[in-house]
């Protein structure tokens, strides 16, 4: 059997458009995940992380609105919470899906993972992480001052609030992952990205305010694990250049050099491709054989080379 990633964002369960209620996040979570099977039954063994933006935005906002009758959860929590209901309802369709499965018998496995970064990461002191709905200037403005927000235009999309992401250095959980897949089972980790946590002089670890990057963490998991693959899956079924430009470019293929070359060159913006670019050249300089990034209804064709973008050595 072969072992791939494959990290789904938070905005893979609510869709442009959606008002995002539970209901629509179950049936958006139906649809990723019928495509996914499809990966286990092509002979691989799979871990799945998730990102978690618009879910613990909205989770804030909630805790927020109701700090006259309950005290709110800082960030840290809000993180875990939605980490929790969101392994639930991948765990739930999946062990659904597998159960209507006339090929696949695998039980799905959620882990909580707390994932260690540096204290003194530079994103403490600079927000970077974009997080929850998306607002128009003058509505984020306004709720900016109140709530003493940093914000961010998040790629031609609308503006969001910005909270620390610093960068992953190690799955806490990485071994407990390995023992579930050697078992066979499907596993659900790094959900948000994994629960930011420092390790203390005496080798504790304590939780801090702070969400992790979805792909950062996907790519540290694959490394730990000593992977060959990573899938990233997206909006879009291919990496372009000159996105959204009269002159866009699709790439079916694209080696390590070509891919920081375009980095260096800002066609990948930090809100949206570039830390997936940033994530799978760490992946590939560190053992990785290939990485693909497309969106989840073209994931089987790509893993026939008929779609996505693959990115190799």
């Amino acid at each position: 059997m072969k072992t791939a990633i494959i990290a789904i964002g938070g905005n893979a369960l609510i869709k442009k458009g959606e008002e995002g209620n539970i209901y629509q996040q179950f049936a958006n979570t139906r649809e990723t995940l019928t495509q996914i099977i499809k990966v286990v039954e092509l002979g691989y063994d799979i871990v799945i992380t998730h990102g978690n933006g618009p879910q613990v935005g909205d989770s804030i906002r909630r805790h927020e609105n109701a700090r006259k009758i309950i005290p709110p959860y800082p960030l840290g929590m809000c993180v875990s919470e939605t980490v929790g209901s969101m392994g639930y309802m991948l765990q739930q369709t999946m062990q659904n899906i597998v159960k209507k499965s006339k090929k696949i018998r695998k039980d799905t496995v959620t882990i909580i993972t707390q994932v260690v970064v540096d204290d003194d990461d530079p994103s403490f002191h600079n927000p970077t992480k974009p997080i929850g709905q998306f607002f128009s200037k003058e509505d984020i403005e306004e709720i900016a001052k109140t709530e003493k927000w940093a914000i961010v235009e998040d790629s031609g999309r609308g503006w969001r609030r910005v909270v620390p992401s610093p960068k992953p250095l190690r799955i806490v959980e990485k071994d407990t992952i390995q023992h579930l897949l050697e078992k066979g089972k499907i596993v659900i980790a790094c959900g948000g990205g994994g629960l930011p946590v420092i390790q203390l002089a005496d080798g504790t670890l304590d939780g801090v305010e702070a969400v992790i990057d979805k792909d950062y963490a996907s790519s540290t998991l694959a490394q730990q694990l000593k992977l060959d693959e990573l899938i990233i899956l997206t909006s879009v079924d291919k990496v372009s250049i000159n996105f959204g430009k009269p002159d866009e470019v699709k790439l079916n293929k694209m080696a390590v050099a070509e891919a920081k070359k375009y980095l260096a060159e800002g066609q990948f913006p930090p809100g949206s491709m570039g830390p997936k670019i940033e994530a799978i050249i760490e992946f590939l300089e560190n053992g990785g054989k290939r990485a693909l990034i497309t969106s989840h209804d073209k994931l089987v064709e790509a893993m026939k080379g008929k779609a996505g973008t693959w990115i190799v050595p």
